[in-house]
């Protein structure tokens, strides 16, 4: 029971200290939470995605799909790309207030847009494949019988991180009434995307 219980610690800090790093997938949750715009369908994918992922690399499927490395720089190059448009859009809220204005409100029909969103930068970034299939799936393999209770720590580190940034960003609105915080948060976002993007292009 001990050593279960130090497996599901370990995965869970790993996990945390993975997802927590600054990246497009967070800014994009934590824009979603504080403008309340399919917060739970975003935090939902965000949390199932990784779980699913995590669930691949502590099979071992990471280890088949480094065989075929195109694989990886296609999804870098597609990916890098959407981060890019992604990044330009909101560096056009930063200078358009009239659209800073609407955003602060979620649009409706705008959920069918944030899934697709999420499912999009979540999926081709090749970051999260590294993160999750890769990288977690190694550490797990080296536990042994005890893999699957270090990926389910993992798993629990996702959901409880994407449910706080998602929610916990509700805290951050009475701030974030004024269009001048907008245009900081979107020009931290469009910084953000536009990096992650230019650099996995390079990297591809």
């Amino acid at each position: 029971m001990t050593n279960a219980l130090t497996a599901a610690a370990a995965g869970f800090g790993t996990g945390l200290s993975l997802i927590v790093a600054i990246g497009a997938q967070n800014a994009f949750v934590l824009r979603q939470g504080i403008r309340r715009d399919a917060v739970l369908a975003v935090v939902g994918i965000c949390a199932l995605s990784d779980a699913a992922l995590i669930a691949l690399g502590v099979g071992g499927v990471g280890a088949v799909v480094v065989a075929w490395p195109r694989a990886l720089t296609a999804v870098g190059l597609v990916g890098g790309a959407f981060l890019l448009g992604y990044g330009v859009l909101a560096a056009r809220r930063v200078f358009r207030p009239a659209a800073l204005e609407a955003a602060a409100g979620a649009p409706a029909g705008s959920r069918r847009r944030a899934v697709l969103t999420c499912l999009a930068m979540t999926w081709l970034n090749p970051h999260v494949y590294l993160d999750t299939v890769f990288l977690l799936g190694s550490i797990a393999a080296d536990r042994g019988p005890l893999r699957w209770t270090f990926g389910l720590g993992a798993v629990l580190a996702s959901l409880v991180w994407f449910t706080a940034l998602g929610f916990g960003a509700r805290l951050l609105s009475r701030f974030l009434a004024r269009p001048a915080s907008w245009r900081v948060l979107d020009g931290l976002v469009a910084a953000t995307m536009i990096g992650l993007g230019a650099t996995l292009i390079a990297g591809a």
